[in-house]
């Protein structure tokens, strides 16, 4: 009962914080305050030390790594998505990636604690498969492969919304009517002509500056988390051929889980090596990118919740 209550308060506590932070990031990302970046901090760093409690509580219950069901699983992802919010804002100073990582965490949560049936909210015990050593080293480095993937992916999203962008801008609206006014009441002034137009120039190569600079510190922020989540895919899919042959007798069985794993980190390593030939460069590798979001919850949620194939949870099925 103890065990029930921490949890219980460990969870919605958490929950509450990360849905304050989603609702104040936005406007500390158009509106640099410091009243609202600080406490969207302490909510995510309330946020995080909560939901650590609840997963201790629940190892601490079970006697086995909190991963065991789906509910564990999702809580782990935002687990992550928080503890990728603090290290971004410690390291990195990036208010866009903590715009992107505060919703995914937010949303997590909200599907593990409402959406999913009250019954797979409590703790199992493992199936005789699953009760090896082998357990931690794949699940715990697929499950952290798969949150800086989708926070890579996010990432890049945006960054392909920046390169479909328009240019056009009220301001550059307004400068260009006042040229024409400008020529048509004296034409022969070109003084005036010629100073209205610098600032419309300046105006221009201010703006495209502060985007390029945008664009090219979420191209490394997005670069760095899919390589660490390509990574770690790859050692999860390793750890768990060699998982699979203690207890099912097969390396690789084309499981749909094992399958969609294998095509996730087809299209991450189509990502990666793009990003190493130059001539690829631009929104090519940010589409290529966006696809593994999508790829990662067919992956983690699709497989599972159709009940289908041994790593399924069973859950609609």
């Amino acid at each position: 009962m103890t065990y029930t209550r921490v949890e219980y308060l460990s969870v919605h506590i958490s929950f509450l914080m990360v849905f304050l932070a989603t609702l104040l990031n936005p406007v500390n990302l158009f509106h640099k305050m410091d009243r609202f970046g600080s406490l969207c901090r302490n909510s995510m760093i309330i946020a995080f030390l909560c939901t650590t409690g609840f997963m201790t509580t629940r190892c601490l219950q079970t006697r086995h790594l909190p991963l065991g069901n789906l509910y564990e699983s999702l809580m782990f992802l935002s687990w992550g998505f928080s503890s990728l919010y603090l290290i971004s804002d410690v390291r990195y100073q990036n208010r866009l990636s903590r715009a992107v990582l505060a919703p995914s965490a937010a949303l997590t949560h909200a599907f593990a604690t409402s959406s999913l049936p009250q019954e797979m909210q409590y703790p199992t015990l493992l199936v005789p498969a699953s009760q090896s050593h082998w357990l931690m080293t794949h699940v715990s480095a697929t499950s952290i492969s798969y949150i800086t993937s989708l926070c890579g992916s996010l990432l890049a999203i945006v960054l392909l919304s920046l390169f479909h962008s328009k240019e056009s801008n009220s301001s550059v609206v307004k400068l260009e009517n006042q040229i024409e006014k400008q020529i048509i009441i004296s034409p022969i002034n070109y003084n005036i002509w010629k100073q209205v137009n610098a600032q419309r120039f300046y105006y221009l190569l201010i703006f495209n500056s502060q985007k390029c600079q945008l664009i090219n510190c979420l191209d490394k922020w997005a670069y760095q988390t899919i390589s660490l989540g390509f990574s770690l895919l790859t050692i999860g899919i390793l750890s768990g051929a060699v998982w699979a042959n203690e207890a099912w007798g097969s390396y690789w069985s084309w499981d749909p889980k094992e399958t969609w794993a294998l095509v996730t980190r087809l299209i991450y390593a189509i990502y990666l090596h793009s990003k190493v030939d130059e001539k690829q460069m631009g929104a090519g590798p940010a589409v290529t990118a966006s696809m593994g979001f999508f790829l990662v919850w067919v992956c983690f949620l699709g497989v599972n919740l159709l009940g289908v194939g041994l790593h399924s949870y069973g859950w609609l099925m």
